[in-house]
């Protein structure tokens, strides 16, 4: 037995309670005709003349039903006579490069088969024009020299800095058309700039992109689309701020604060732009941003497979393990690091052998008074809220709340070693 087996020994894991989540979660019944029905009912579709190429933005995030999403914009537009193709916008993602951008695509289910549209993915942009304070404006080069952009992203809080917009179309106008350059600049006055930063340049965009309409989604606490409209380009600025606010609305959280320790089975690029969403853990990774549970330590597991050793955010953990560490692509991590000047999240935490050691060090180093009552909650990622696991001593918490049911009786934690 090593040192730190002795040292971990005798630290106790609590019995653990699955629980379901309750939240007000509207929901669209029918992702496509809503898409459908709004774009008919903004009228945006008039400004579409028959021959005209059409380039559709498409990020990289986990944005829910965005293959019929993009698949019904590209309907859309080609019954209007356009000639419809995607461009990914995503910033420096997928390591910054325009194959693994068009991979990112690929894992998100975005092909040329399931949307019904080619796909032109370059790194190559366009200086469309520069702030007062002389940071310059960049855009993709496909879309800059389409005859038409049209702009499809979910509306929700952002994970560094707070603001009328935060993650939306005009972050998507300025950070993911801007690709690696764009998002660099955007970046470069760190994120305390960034409320101001996002939204003046995607205003020098849309003056010299051909801009249409963005498709913002909103999605409820359980991942699924809530609400899905048009909106004109002229009314992004006007109408996202409003956006934002029902996504606030609707966002869910872990609803037992404070906890002790917090284990997080998977993190990725595809759940969360942090891998896993501060606005749920409570740990951001700038002083611009806060808000959420009080969590003293906080346990990462895994890694997504979508997230291809993308382990952005493993740096406001705690804690983790060797077979994190070995998955982990330092290149990709360090990318993003790089573009967005933000270096916390790529540090590298304590990582032990196993998952019963790292968890174990968790309840260890979180100074609760009593260990055999330690406030541990489980989660799969900070997408996934419905159906939680908590420690034992939290069930009398569990039974008194109307908006938490208790699924099943206490059984022995499940972890690897």
């Amino acid at each position: 037995m090593g040192v730190i087996d002795e040292l971990l020994q005798g630290i106790p894991l609590p019995r653990m309670v699955k629980v379901r989540q309750k939240f007000h979660a509207p929901e669209v019944p029918d992702v496509a005709r809503a898409v459908q029905d709004t774009i008919r009912e903004t009228g945006v579709l008039q400004r579409v003349s028959p021959g005209d190429r059409v380039a559709i933005a498409v990020g990289s995030r986990g944005v829910a039903e965005i293959p019929v999403l993009t698949r019904e914009v590209v309907k859309a537009i080609q019954s209007a006579g356009g000639q419809p193709f995607i461009v990914p916008a995503m910033g420096s993602h997928g390591g910054a490069t325009a194959e693994g951008q068009l991979d990112v695509l690929k894992q998100l289910g975005i092909t040329e088969q399931t949307v019904g549209a080619p796909i032109r993915s370059s790194m190559e942009v366009v200086q469309v024009g520069r702030l007062p304070n002389g940071l310059p404006v960049y855009t993709d080069q496909h879309a800059y020299e389409a005859d038409k952009v049209v702009v499809i992203n979910r509306i929700k809080p952002h994970t560094a800095f707070r603001g009328r917009v935060e993650s939306g179309l005009m972050k998507m106008i300025t950070i993911g058309l801007g690709k690696q350059k764009g998002a660099e600049a955007a970046h470069a006055y760190s994120f305390k700039y960034m409320a101001e930063h996002v939204p003046a340049m995607a205003k020098v965009v849309m003056s010299r992109v051909p801009i249409i309409f963005g498709l913002g989604t909103i999605e409820n606490a359980y991942d699924r689309p809530a609400k899905i409209i048009a909106v004109p380009s002229e009314k992004i600025e006007e109408i996202e701020p409003e956006l934002l606010v029902e996504a606030k609305a609707l966002m869910p959280k872990i609803l037992f604060d404070p906890m002790d320790v917090l284990v997080v089975d998977e993190i990725g690029k595809d759940i969360s732009g942090d891998g896993m969403d501060p606005n749920i853990t409570g740990r951001y990774p700038t002083p611009y941003a806060s808000g959420g549970p009080e969590v003293k330590r906080i346990v990462v597991l895994g890694l997504t497979e979508k997230t291809h050793g993308n382990a952005n955010g493993i740096g406001l953990a705690d804690i983790t393990t060797k077979k994190v560490f070995d998955a982990i692509d330092w290149k990709k991590g360090y990318a993003n690091a790089l573009t967005s000047t933000v270096v916390d999240v790529v540090k590298m935490p304590m990582f032990l052998e196993t998952e019963k050691l790292a968890v174990q060090a968790a309840i260890k180093t979180c100074n609760c008074f009593d260990m055999e009552k330690v406030r541990l909650v489980r989660i799969k990622n900070t997408l996934e809220l419905k159906e939680i696991w908590i420690s034992e001593s939290l069930l009398p918490e569990a039974i008194e709340r109307e908006d938490v049911d208790v699924l099943t009786g206490p059984a022995p934690i499940e972890l690897e070693g």
